[in-house]
Formats: C-alpha cells, structure tokens, sequence
C-alpha cells in the first residue's frame, strides 16, 4: 500500500472489529511510509473517540457500533480530499 494514502476506520462499541488492533495496524504501517518520506499518524497513542488523526496514514475512532456513518463518510472524503483534489485541480 505504501506510499499511497490510506484511511483505517474504527467505532468504539464494534469489538468485533477490534479497533485497538486496527490502530495497532495502521500505526505500525508508519515505518514502511517513512522509507517513502511519507508521514503516517503523527501520533503515538489511538486518539480520542470522533478525534481524526493522520497524514498518509489516517485514522478515527468514533462513537457507535459496526456500521459505515455520516460521520464516517466526511472523515473519509475530507482525507480523500487533502490529497486527491490537488491533482485534480492540476489535470484542470
């Protein structure tokens, strides 16, 4: 995956999913990202609950069970956004 951005997502009642782990795996991905001279999390501790963190690497955990929300989408496409759109301005 690396160098390409990537956004890991997580709610906090989902234990299934274990969001402990999926920050663990996102946070460890940042060694690989800094072999590309690419920022990962920027943090060292999985960050408050509906707090986003990251640069290549980005990551939330929010409030609620297994499921994809509003909340979830606008992380998703503000991400998206900071390092998709300056390329689509530049092919304009």
């Amino acid at each position: 995956m690396a160098p390409r951005p990537v956004y890991v997502a997580s709610a906090e009642e989902d234990r299934w999913c274990d969001p402990r782990g999926e920050f663990l795996a996102a946070k460890n991905a940042e060694p690989v990202y800094a072999l590309f001279g690419k920022p990962g999390l920027g943090v060292d501790d999985q960050p408050t609950v509906n707090h986003p963190v990251g640069a290549f690497i980005g990551y939330h955990i929010r409030t609620g069970v297994h499921n994809v929300t509003e909340y979830d989408w606008e992380q998703y496409i503000n991400f998206a956004d900071k390092h998709f759109k300056p390329v689509v301005q530049k092919l304009k």
